[in-house]
């Protein structure tokens, strides 16, 4: 991605005067034991009254009444309740700040192939987004290289506080994505380009794909051999991880003619792909399941594709999935622009699915061990387990209910600022209140 220090004058500017002034947590320096909560393990029992013990930055013991080291720091948190952090698993956290200031937006590339292209370097550690985010128990996320063609470049699963873009780095390459060109043919006597002309770029859309990836593979096989002299070429050599299995592709397709040729190029190509967006997955519910394809639903509050849909296709699309056995979980807008500043209402993503077919505990488990899950790192996070990251947050009740409050988070067992700059305009106004009902002006 471009470097976000290469801002016009004017972008630069701005970004500086609304940057986050939330302070980064230090690395916790001894054991803190959480006391008394209703533990929502996620992935086993609910378990009330229980302690959770945090060493070195991960969960080192659960259980009722723990013996708390002598040098740990104790939060009483009886009454309350402890889930992971929701992982937002589609966004363009730390990649815009200001849509209509264009130094602050870096999503994506010029050109319609740009593998080599890396979120990770064009992090902003102190976008006014992240804090607004963890605020709702957000931690962490994935942010998404947006494309203004095919293949946009691989994407950055980052935890949400940090100084640096380095800090913030969970994973710095998670997978690639490619953008799948429209299948959609207006034939409208009216519209402005003729079927044929619109056909005819479907075809090359597809054609210079499959050329991507056969040039990509070429390259590889040239460059490995000892007798061919082949010049480096960082948008096939960023490509190799995808091609020997190692790094998944993420395709991003909405409409059902899109998935069902991206799962044939997928398997043309023998690719291990997972679909991002799949507002009509629920349509080849058996096909994604007959091939193990997994979909990262994006978004659910979103209306039907057509006007013979039925009115809650979207919002029952995760309930179809779960049903049909297809591996899946729930983000925000598929557009890393849209998504970065919907980012805090994710939980409300999965209530709406809860609300029309999925099962309650799926739904949570849709924002937290599933996303894990398709993106590599349920050994660390999504579920509250001895030994996994204490990436946490305490409530006061469940957090896919808008009324509930985050009242503490925890990354990698340092507590969070929960203040952004939401809440402080909130104070802010609070304070006017005051003074006008003192009677001042």
């Amino acid at each position: 991605m471009r470097c976000n220090k290469l801002f016009a004058l004017l972008g630069a500017a701005a970004v500086a005067a609304s940057a986050s002034d939330s302070i980064p947590a230090a690395r916790p320096g001894k054991p803190l034991l959480l006391r008394g909560a209703t533990v929502h393990t996620v992935t086993g029992a609910v378990l009330p009254a229980t302690d959770v013990l945090l060493r070195d930055g991960k969960i080192a013991a659960l259980g009722p009444k723990l013996a708390a080291p002598g040098d740990a720091a104790i939060v009483e948190v009886s009454g309350k309740h402890v889930y992971p952090g929701l992982i937002s698993a589609v966004s363009g956290m730390g990649l815009t700040e200001h849509n209509s200031v264009r130094g602050s937006v870096d999503l994506a590339e010029t050109g319609a192939l740009n593998p080599n292209a890396r979120t990770q370097p064009a992090l902003n550690p102190d976008s006014d987004h992240i804090p607004v985010s963890r605020a709702n128990g957000i931690l962490t996320a994935l942010s998404v290289p947006m494309s203004t063609g095919l293949i946009a470049g691989t994407s950055t699963l980052i935890r949400m506080d940090g100084w640096t873009w380095e800090d913030l780095t969970l994973r710095a390459a998670v997978a690639l994505h490619v953008y799948w060109p429209s299948m959609a043919v207006n034939r409208d006597p009216g519209a402005a380009r003729s079927a044929a002309d619109q056909e005819r770029t479907i075809t090359d859309n597809l054609r210079r794909l499959r050329d991507a990836f056969a040039a990509a593979r070429a390259y590889v096989v040239a460059k490995d051999s000892a007798a061919a002299r082949t010049d480096f070429d960082s948008r096939w050599e960023a490509m190799r991880p995808v091609l020997r299995g190692a790094r998944p592709v993420f395709v991003h397709a909405t409409e059902r003619k899109q998935i069902e040729a991206a799962v044939a190029w997928a398997r043309a190509e023998k690719l291990k792909i997972t679909l991002v967006g799949g507002i009509d997955a629920w349509k080849v519910a058996d096909l994604l399941k007959a091939h193990d394809i997994p979909v990262i639903v994006s978004p659910v509050l979103t209306l039907p594709l057509r006007r013979e849909d039925p009115y809650d296709a979207s919002y029952a699309n995760p309930g179809h999935l779960h049903a049909a056995g297809v591996r899946f979980c729930i983000a925000n807008d598929g557009s890393a622009e849209m998504g970065t500043m919907a980012d805090r209402n994710l939980p409300y993503q999965a209530a709406k699915a809860a609300a029309h077919g999925l099962p309650p505990a799926e739904a949570l488990k849709a924002v937290t061990i599933y996303p894990a899950q398709l993106l590599g790192v349920a050994a660390e996070l999504g579920s509250i387990e001895v030994g996994k990251r204490a990436t946490l947050i305490v409530t006061d009740g469940d957090p896919l209910e808008v009324a509930t409050q985050v009242e503490q988070a925890y990354i990698d067992g340092a507590r969070i600022d929960l203040t952004s700059r939401h809440t402080r305009l909130r104070d802010k106004y609070q304070q006017r209140q005051e003074q006008l009902k003192a009677g001042g002006r």
